[in-house]
C-alpha cells in the first residue's frame, strides 16, 4: 500500500499483554517502545494535517519546491514522522534514503487501513504473493515445525501456509493489523514489533526452521541488518522466503536501491543477490514476479527463498 491520501488522527495505546476475546491466544508487545491509543499526541494535529495536505497537493501538481517545504514543515511539527514526510522527500530525490520507511509512519498507516486492508490489497490491487509463497513451499512437500511470519499483517500469508506448519508466530508493527490477524485464528502467538528489531532482540535463543516475510522488504533500505537477523534466527538447514519490489536498471541508475514515488524501497537484483551471498545464504529460488498493481500498472519484484547451510 502507499500513503493515505489524508492525515487521520492516530490512536495511541501501549500494549503489554492481552488475550483475544475471540480466540484466547496471547497477543503481546515485543518491545515497550511500541505504542499505539491514548488519544494524546505531542504535536499539533490540525497543523500537521494541513501541512501534509499542502504537500500532497503540491506533489500531485509536480510543484516539488512547495511539496518539499510542506513536508519539512510536517517534520518540524512531528519529528517522529507519523505521516511519512521523510520517505516522501526521499521519493522526490531531495534527501538521502533513510534506513527504513519509518516506524511511526508504518504503524499509523496500517492501523488506519487494517479493516479494509484485505479488500484493498487483494481485490483492488490483485496482490497474490501469499499464494506464490505457498506454491513454492509446497514443491518439495516439506513440513515446518516452528515458523515466523514477519510483517504478518492481517494473516494472509499465515492462512496460506497454515497446513504446512506445526507452530506459527506472527509479528507486525501495526497493533490493529495484529488484532485482525488474531481474529483469523491461524497463529499460535502474535507480537506487535518491528521486524528487524524482533529478529535482533526478542527471545534471542529461539530459532526457526522457516521465516516468511511478505511485503516487508519494501519498507527497508539497506538489507544487511534484515538478512543478518534472518540468518541468526534460522536453524541450520532452515529457510527464509520473502518478497521484494524492484525497478528497472535505468531507474536505479547504478544505485543498490531507491525510494519510488510510491514511498517504498525498490531493490536492485544484483544488490540483492550479492547481499544474500555475502551473508552466507544458499539461494534456492529467485523469481521475477508481479507484486501487485500500482496506479493500474504491474509492480515488479522478486520472490526469493534462501536456506542456511547446515
Amino acid at each position: 500500500m502507499s500513503a493515505p491520501s489524508a492525515w487521520r488522527r492516530p490512536r495511541f495505546r501501549v500494549r503489554t499483554r492481552c488475550r483475544s476475546s475471540v480466540t484466547g491466544r496471547l497477543v503481546a508487545a515485543a518491545s515497550p517502545s511500541v505504542v499505539t491509543e491514548t488519544g494524546v499526541t505531542d504535536f499539533d494535529e490540525e497543523a500537521l494535517g494541513a501541512a501534509y495536505e499542502r504537500g500532497l497537493k503540491a506533489e500531485k501538481s509536480d510543484d516539488v519546491e512547495a511539496a518539499a517545504e510542506a513536508y519539512r514543515e510536517c517534520l518540524r511539527l512531528d519529528p517522529a514522522d507519523h505521516v511519512g514526510a521523510t520517505i516522501r522527500l526521499a521519493g522526490l530525490g531531495l534527501v538521502e534514503p533513510p534506513a527504513s520507511v519509518g516506524h511511526a509512519y508504518v504503524s499509523t498507516l496500517f492501523d488506519q487501513h487494517a479493516e479494509t486492508f484485505d479488500d484493498i490489497l487483494v481485490r483492488q490491487l490483485h496482490y497474490r504473493v501469499p499464494e506464490m509463497v505457498g506454491a513454492v513451499l509446497r514443491r518439495d512437500g516439506r513440513r515446518y515445525a516452528n515458523v515466523l511470519d514477519l510483517g504478518c499483517g492481517t494473516g494472509l500469508t499465515g492462512a496460506e501456509i497454515e497446513d504446512l506448519v506445526d507452530h506459527l508466530t506472527g509479528v507486525d508493527l501495526s497493533e490493529e493489523m495484529v488484532r485482525v490477524s488474531d481474529e483469523r485464528a491461524v497463529y499460535d502467538r502474535l507480537f506487535v514489533a518491528e521486524a528487524v528489531d524482533f529478529l535482533r532482540r526478542h527471545e534471542p535463543g529461539t530459532v526457526f526452521d522457516l521465516i516468511v516475510a511478505t511485503d516487508v522488504v519494501p519498507y527497508l533500505g539497506a538489507l544487511e541488518p534484515f538478512l543478518s537477523g534472518l540468518y541468526d534466527r534460522l536453524e541450520g538447514g532452515g529457510r527464509a522466503i520473502f518478497s521484494t519490489e524492484t525497478m528497472s536498471d535505468e531507474a536505479l541508475a547504478g544505485r543498490p536501491y531507491a525510494v519510488g514515488r510510491d514511498q517504498r524501497f525498490h531493490h536492485g537484483e544484483s544488490y540483492l543477490r550479492n547481499a544474500l551471498l555475502a551473508q552466507g545464504f544458499d539461494v534456492d529460488h529467485f523469481e521475477e514476479i508481479v507484486v501487485r498493481l500500482q496506479e493500474g500498472k504491474p509492480a515488479p519484484g522478486h520472490l526469493v527463498m534462501v536456506s542456511k547451510p547446515v
